[in-house]
């Protein structure tokens, strides 16, 4: 099937498409006018690479995947895929870990200047207040 086929089958764009071929996720061979000619297969291997992508795994990661992992769909992880997807989990915990620890800093800085300008709208007024209009 040419490009424009498998995406609209996939619901991803051509340009994706091409970009997952240059990364060795997929594979194509040629039909005698030049144009790409995927397999059926392939339809599952691009909903399998948007799915991985999905779950936070980059093109580069994806590519060093086993066959097994791209074997049974979502349901069924080889052993090689769960780890995987463990180590997938526990670096996405500690993003948001951190993301946690920049909030609350964010958040700590923010009330200080919020009291800070409050008190110096408060001096003001009474600066005003003892001078009079």
């Amino acid at each position: 099937m040419k490009i424009g086929e498998l995406a609209t089958r996939t619901g991803v764009s051509a340009r994706a498409i091409r970009h997952y071929e240059k990364a060795g996720l997929l594979s194509a061979g040629r039909l005698l006018n030049g144009y790409r000619d995927f397999g059926d297969e392939a339809v599952a291997e691009v909903k399998h690479v948007v799915r991985m992508i999905r779950l936070g795994f980059s093109l580069e990661e994806i590519a060093t995947f086993p066959a097994c992992m791209f074997t049974g769909g979502a349901a069924v992880l080889c052993p090689v895929a769960l780890q995987a997807h463990r180590d997938k989990l526990a670096e996405i915990e500690l993003l948001i870990a951190e993301l946690e620890e920049r909030r609350d800093r964010l958040l700590a800085t923010l009330k200080a200047a919020a009291q800070q300008s409050a008190e110096a709208a408060r001096a003001a007024s009474r600066t005003q207040e003892a001078t009079g209009p």
